[in-house]
């Protein structure tokens, strides 16, 4: 991973979530909530808090990400995670220029499982579909691009539908979902043509596009590996966006969960937030106060 360029970063970003878990019996929880290492964006300061001094161990996962590993206690459990964070104000992937793209036999092995089927991106079953809808387009950005529009276009976005138990090929069947549903689809189909492509989490600010309904959540993409360099693709948008902030990434969501849970807890309580501040503004640990917020319009202010 190249290292971020800081001085490009002029934009201030507050990033966390507030997590409680009533445990019922014996059980332990990996959290994959620490903001990953990325040349996209700066921490300027980050923290996580483990319940009351909740015993825990800390360690990277087979894709680089940072878990960490909690054995809960009876009763309820409260877990907060809070961070600045610096951030170009410059859109997805302007930095950098898509080349063509490697043939499986001259990528890094290391990547070779991203061209695969996984448990949520059932490349296999959408092979005759993918070659029949995007096979004539020019292999690379032209028909990774092309994919993410027709999903866009094609599959509806249903807030709060998402299921834990259905792939990329059962969303095509119904044609809705969330994020994480146009992640998984975008990057089952990019795999049938033997790209390797990547599922994303981490937080995404409205900045330069405003959210009417003030959603903020955890938020799910695709990263696709063309030339040597790592593309954002976001079908449920499908236009740039300013200030993304990786949490963790992997073959599909199993990787990149926030959360797993083992044994005899259940999650109560959720919030989510990501928004622009001014720097200096407000510290981790705060009270979230939107007062401050800078972003949810459609001018840039740096």
């Amino acid at each position: 991973m190249q290292a971020p360029n800081i001085q490009n970063f002029d934009v201030t970003v507050r990033v966390g979530c507030s997590l409680v878990y009533e445990v019922t019996g014996e059980a332990s929880l990996l959290l994959n909530l620490k903001l990953r290492p990325d040349r996209n964006h700066a921490v300027v300061s980050e923290a996580l808090a483990l319940g009351d001094n909740l015993p825990a161990e800390e360690f990277d996962d087979s894709h680089g990400n940072r878990v960490v590993r909690v054995k809960l206690a009876p009763g309820i459990n409260c877990f907060r995670h809070d961070a600045i964070v610096s951030v170009s104000s410059q859109p997805d992937n302007h930095d950098i220029v898509a080349t063509v793209p490697q043939a499986p036999g001259d990528l890094p092995a290391s990547l070779l499982r991203y061209t695969l089927p996984s448990r949520y991106c059932d490349s296999d079953k959408l092979t005759d579909f993918a070659w029949k809808k995007f096979g004539h387009i020019e292999h690379g950005m032209p028909r990774v691009q092309a994919i993410s529009r027709w999903l866009h276009e094609n599959i509806e976005y249903r807030y709060m539908s998402g299921r834990s138990d259905i792939s990329a090929w059962d969303v095509l069947q119904r044609g809705y979902g969330v994020c994480r549903d146009f992640a998984h689809l975008a990057i089952a189909l990019n795999r049938t043509f033997n790209l390797p492509t990547r599922y994303v989490t981490g937080h995404l600010p409205d900045i330069g596009f405003p959210d009417p309904d003030n959603h903020m959540d955890f938020h799910a993409y695709a990263e696709v590996y063309i030339g040597g360099s790592w593309f954002t693709t976001d079908a449920r948008f499908h236009v740039p966006r300013i200030g993304r902030i990786k949490v963790s990434c992997g073959q599909d969501a199993v990787d990149g969960a926030f959360s797993t849970i083992y044994g005899g807890a259940t999650l109560t309580y959720f919030q989510v937030w990501a928004y622009q501040v001014t720097l200096g503004s407000v510290g981790i640990g705060d009270p979230i106060d939107l007062t401050q917020r800078l972003d949810n319009r459609w001018t840039v202010r740096t």
